[in-house]
């Protein structure tokens, strides 16, 4: 016997009212003396909990410093940035690495949290990243702005994504960097 499962339909926000929201509940996440003191990555949902997760391995931080010296080199009209938060339809979501353009540096002000997405985003994959969440990441991403996700694997294998979750053969944005990131 087949038992039909009910749909289910959530309403969100506009995104207008849950940027608002997100801008306004990071703040109150930064000053918190509490969650400061934590050596976790805090990120946020769409209601404003804490999502913390545990610190990376010293392998995921070799590969974002590289990940970010190369954008910094390869892309430097405009800002590299580290664990960059952004305002998403789920909440605020921090980037491993991000390229924003001197346009989207604007758009940042002096908000300490992107109310759009810088128009490169990096995810650095740990071992315990599932595909879903991985594939969620990318969708937020590019809801929010985004015009490329990149994802580098565990072994450093750089994979290009655009706003259709179309795999790239590299990226359209930085066509000199490279397919694989060699550590030092």
């Amino acid at each position: 016997m087949v038992i039909p499962m009910p749909t289910l339909t959530i309403e969100l926000p506009s995104q207008a009212a849950q940027t608002e929201f997100n801008l306004r509940r990071w703040d109150e996440v930064l000053a918190d003396r509490y969650l400061a003191k934590l050596d976790f990555r805090v990120e946020t949902d769409r209601h404003g909990y804490a999502i913390m997760s545990p610190p990376p391995a010293a392998r995921h931080g070799a590969f974002q410093g590289e990940v970010a010296y190369l954008l910094r080199t390869l892309m430097a009209e405009g800002r590299t940035l580290t664990e960059c938060p952004i305002s998403t339809a789920d909440g605020v979501r921090a980037a491993d690495v991000a390229w924003a353009s001197p346009a989207r540096i604007a758009e940042l002000g002096n908000r300490s949290c992107f109310p759009n997405a810088p128009e490169i985003c990096v995810e650095i994959l740990s071992p315990s990243n599932t595909e879903a969440e991985i594939g969620e990441k990318i969708a937020l991403y590019f809801d929010a702005g985004a015009r490329e996700v990149w994802l580098c694997d565990t072994l450093g294998n750089m994979t290009f994504f655009d706003p259709g979750r179309t795999r790239l053969k590299a990226s359209a944005w930085c066509v000199d960097f490279p397919q694989a990131i060699q550590l030092p």
